[in-house]
């Protein structure tokens, strides 16, 4: 915090005082009363906008001593402890009433809890739910395959896609609506090992990667009621948003021109797959421990009564549910496993440098198995002050990096003809993500490109709250649903 930081917060703390004196005064007139008023009102505002301007804007440079961080710490407690006590009858009515009522928790909860409480037990049962994953993944890509009939038949499905701004398009779309890119990826690894191009996956893969940041921009919200810290929290949120809308601005029409990812993960696929390296095709310990099951299950559903598509139809939707069930589970167990353990990397390394912020956002996410869970993480403490936007801004890219092993992993459950394709669109993910964070976060200009635009909007968010309702409404759903419901009308 700064002389002139401190100086706001200690002229806006005086005025405080000098309009309540001035609300109890009784021998002043009324009119003499409202200009006095006013004009403390007036210069309130005032100060507001611009304390507000010198803490959020990017081209401010904090002191990062320990003197900072104890005033930021102790000014974020006593704006804590003054809100507590000016609602204290509420806050004591509500926990009366809370008391009264207890919250039930859900079944998973109870039991998720009781794993945690006996590691070795909760260790196991993640590894089962990883098992789920792979088999999910496996399961999904046989079903495809047998229900459109190989390749071509997923090129017609896909056709509409083959536009890349569609493609762009419906895969933030999806991943917006689910609110994971995880499955999205999960899926699109699955659908390129059933017959999907590449070429059209890999603007699903980027959508994918600018739907997953509406979490924690709707986690913003939470501080929608306390100006200050809401400008604060949205531009942590957004920054998310715009750096990953940034690398889609790059690398976009870098493929489009030269298949840019297509090509380099291509020959990062063939040194894999190829006789000059490991020659993984030959035999993959993954899928020969969940291709067994897979087969079976499938046998199952071709049991049923009715033509072959209800079967293989029934069988791509058990991939699915299978899928989401695996990942949202295996994010909850490991969130209780490892919250406390994350949060200690999380306070280590996240203030020492930007190399520090981006690992520790890449092993939490690694760890809990979700960027959205990640990145959540960090707007509360961007909204309470004490943690800046630059600071904010290095983590993230982390968390972007991190949620790219889900696809990996999920990519070795593949085998077959489509294995060498599912492994190079979870490659794409992962070079897609890296190299935006290098370029992006490497080119000090282009660096300020996210800082600049999230603190912008965040400004008039924080100024006309209805803003950030309609960006992430317009930007996440209306925008891509009125565009893809335009293609098809037209194309």
């Amino acid at each position: 915090m700064n002389d002139r930081q401190f100086t706001l917060e200690h002229r806006l703390l005086q005025l405080r005082d000098e309009i309540h004196a001035l609300k109890n005064e009784t021998t002043l007139g009324s009119e003499e009363l409202g200009k006095r008023l006013k004009a403390l009102l007036k210069e309130r505002s005032k100060l507001e906008n611009e304390l507000i301007h010198l803490v959020v804007d990017p081209a401010h440079s904090y002191r990062e001593d320990v003197l900072d961080g104890l005033k930021e710490g102790l000014l974020a407690t006593v704006q804590a402890l003054e809100t507590h006590l000016r609602n204290a009858s509420t806050v004591a009515a509500s926990a009366t009433s809370e008391a009264a009522t207890p919250k039930k928790e859900g079944w998973v909860t109870r039991c998720f809890k009781t794993l945690a409480e006996r590691p070795l037990l909760a260790w196991v049962s993640s590894g089962f739910l990883v098992y789920l994953l792979l088999i999910a993944v496996s399961a999904l890509g046989d079903g495809f395959d047998a229900l459109f009939g190989g390749a071509d038949a997923a090129r017609e499905l896909f056709a509409f896609a083959t536009n890349p701004f569609m493609g762009l398009l419906m895969g933030l779309l999806a991943t917006a609506i689910i609110q994971s890119s995880s499955t999205t990826t999960s899926i699109l690894v699955a659908l390129c090992a059933a017959g999907l191009p590449i070429e059209t996956a890999i603007p699903m893969v980027m959508g994918a990667n600018v739907g997953t940041s509406v979490t924690n921009t709707l986690v913003s919200l939470g501080h929608i009621g306390h100006r200050r810290e809401f400008r604060r929290a949205f531009a942590a949120a957004t920054i998310h948003d715009f750096f990953n809308i940034t690398a889609v601005l790059i690398f976009l029409p870098l493929e489009m021109m030269f298949g840019l990812l297509n090509r380099l993960s291509a020959w990062m696929t063939n040194t894999i797959y190829g006789s000059g390296g490991v020659d993984l095709g030959a035999f993959n310990a993954i899928g020969a421990i969940t291709k067994p099951v897979v087969k079976v299950i499938q046998g199952g559903f071709q049991w049923l009564p009715g033509p072959h598509w209800v079967g293989n139809g029934l069988f791509v939707l058990f991939g699915l549910a299978l899928i989401f069930m695996s990942i949202l589970l295996l994010g909850k167990l490991l969130r209780m496993l490892l919250t406390g353990k994350a949060e200690k990397v999380f306070h280590a390394a996240v203030g020492k440098n930007a190399l520090a912020a981006i690992g520790s956002g890449l092993l939490i996410t690694v760890l809990v198995q979700s960027s959205s869970t990640t990145t959540s993480l960090i707007v509360p403490l961007a909204g309470a002050g004490l943690m800046t936007l630059k600071r904010v801004f290095p983590f993230t890219l982390g968390a972007n990096i991190g949620t790219c092993v889900t696809a990996l992993l999920a990519a070795m459950a593949i085998t077959g003809d489509g294995a060498d394709l599912a492994l190079q669109i979870a490659l794409i993910h992962l070079l897609f993500n890296a190299l935006g964070v290098a370029i992006i976060y490497g080119i000090p200009l282009l660096r300020r490109v996210p800082l600049v635009c999230a603190s912008s909007l965040a400004r008039l968010a924080s100024e006309k709250r209805a803003m950030a309702f309609l960006y992430i409404i317009g930007v996440f759903f209306v925008i891509p649903l009125l565009s893809l419901g335009i293609y098809k009308l037209f194309a």
